[in-house]
């Protein structure tokens, strides 16, 4: 059932679903998100059920307020302040300790929590309405079955389970991947899953050096090795490694398509192209969008030209080695 999310009607009847244990799809910033009041564990496992998402895979809990970390998050080290204080709302996941007898269904039974206060507005007028019916914070992973194309559409998700789920409708998703995600919880901050908030943003609110993850670090949502993924085979090539693939391949018919920012058909080839935005922020925006896009065409294989080396596409290039991974 898709309303809009700018009729106050519509979010009220949203809040009332999660007061009473429902889901809703959701959008923010970044994608769209299958929510559930977070401090019912048996709301949090029909996500699970619906998505077919391993119960030992956390969701990121999503706050009305700044302020509301707190019915959540057993301590709240000062790097998180920093961070949160500068980028919250927004695009910007911090796990921190959990409140032991908060949220243990959505921390996936680990002693951390991922929390993030998104700043689109549906989602703020949804959580605050939900915040005065006593939801104190909603779980909501991505809007779609486990391991595939996040949705950056309220379309999207209508695709992914049907009219009978209701979905606030807010438009393209503004951001178009996923937060980034950091790792407050062991005295210094480690990115766990870049996003659009780049490495030298983050540092500078953080006052250090950010960590590379390693074998000790929570396990957090989107980090899977495999996840994003298309129907279709999807290939990630470096423009020459393209280039000379395209050439050996020839023009004959092939169920294939090419994603790609300066990578072009060879002439005469009938292939499928859609081209790739030249800009970090435009590619971001587009990819989710746009893989669903050439996977509706019902091709078998996706060559994907690999983003340049530049920090900026640290996002597009995480969720491109992560579909790549999956195929």
């Amino acid at each position: 059932m898709l309303l809009a999310g700018e009729d106050p009607i519509a979010v009220e009847r949203a809040a009332q679903v999660l007061a009473e244990g429902g889901l809703v799809g959701l959008p923010t910033e970044t994608v769209y998100g299958l929510g559930a009041r977070a401090d019912r564990d048996e709301a949090v496992a029909a996500i699970f059920a619906l998505k077919g998402r391993p119960s030992d895979h956390p969701l990121i809990v999503h706050l009305a307020e700044p302020g509301d970390a707190a019915g959540f998050a057993a301590d709240w080290p000062p790097v998180a302040q920093r961070l949160a204080e500068a980028f919250w709302p927004g695009p910007l996941t911090l796990i921190v300790p959990r409140r032991p007898e908060r949220a243990a269904a959505a921390a996936a039974g680990q002693g951390s929590i991922g929390l993030r206060c998104p700043a689109h507005p549906v989602a703020r007028a949804l959580l605050r309405a939900a915040r005065e019916r006593g939801v104190p914070g909603v779980a909501a992973p991505s809007a779609n079955r486990f391991g595939r194309i996040s949705p950056t559409r309220a379309e999207h998700v209508v695709e992914e389970f049907g009219d009978t789920l209701l979905v606030l409708d807010g438009g393209a998703c503004p951001v178009g991947i996923e937060s980034a995600i950091v790792d407050c919880t062991r005295g210094h901050p480690v990115l766990l899953r870049p996003g659009q908030l780049g490495r030298e943003r983050l540092e500078a609110a953080a006052g250090e050096a950010l960590r590379e993850p390693d074998d000790e670090a929570p396990r957090a949502s989107g980090t899977l090795e495999a996840h994003y993924a298309p129907r279709a085979r999807l290939r990630l090539m470096p423009a020459p490694m393209l280039n000379t693939a395209l050439q050996v391949l020839g023009p004959g018919e092939v169920k294939l398509a090419l994603y790609s920012r300066t990578v072009r058909l060879p002439p005469g080839s009938r292939l499928r192209h859609k081209p790739m935005p030249l800009q970090a922020d435009a590619a971001a925006h587009d990819l989710f969008a746009d893989l669903r896009e050439i996977d509706a065409l019902g091709v078998d294989l996706i060559w994907v030209e690999e983003p340049p080396p530049d920090p900026a596409w640290d996002g597009v290039r995480d969720r491109l080695r992560r579909a790549a991974a999956a195929s």
